[in-house]
């Protein structure tokens, strides 16, 4: 077999070419930024310098919702995270406290990274967030903790995140 080879003033453009690169639409991600200082109605956390923080509201703040309460109010999470096994199962309540305490330390830090609800299906325990890489931090949590096999699918045109940890 011979090589084929590319003809001169030939340009190969390929599907990484910036030409053919789809925007991601995401609802919940402001079009421009907020207002500052703006501070969200429902759960309080402050638009100050650039991001979302935890901070005391200034009086003169503009009120709006936050894309992560957005979420939380339209059930329409970013990331799944399904846990299921036997392991799972016989190391159940130790394994949620993981869950929650890596949670509990992205949300010091980043305010829109929530677990929105957790569902208990047919012995497999899912895990809605309002944020995808609060959902991939988790996966990578558990892994890191217990091992066992851990799956991601990312679907960048809904910006949605679906992670599986198995053990």
């Amino acid at each position: 077999m011979g090589t084929q080879s590319t003809p001169p003033n030939f340009r190969q453009i390929s599907r990484h070419d910036g030409l053919f690169k789809e925007r991601v639409h995401d609802a919940y991600k402001s079009k421009g930024k907020p207002l500052e200082p703006s501070v969200c109605s429902q759960c309080g956390a402050v638009f100050h310098e650039g991001r979302w923080q935890w901070l005391q509201a200034p009086a003169n703040a503009h009120s709006l919702q936050c894309p992560a309460c957005h979420r939380i109010h339209d059930h329409y999470p970013a990331g799944f995270l399904t846990m299921k096994g036997e392991f799972f199962r016989a190391h159940r309540e130790e394994i949620m406290h993981l869950v929650h305490n890596h949670e509990q330390r992205e949300r010091k830090e980043h305010p829109l990274q929530r677990i929105m609800a957790e569902e208990e299906k047919e012995g497999a325990t899912l895990v809605t967030t309002t944020d995808i890489h609060l959902a991939r931090g988790i996966g990578e949590a558990l892994h890191h903790a217990y091992q066992g096999e851990l799956d991601f699918h990312y679907n960048p045109e809904q910006n949605l995140l679906r992670v599986s940890w198995t053990h």
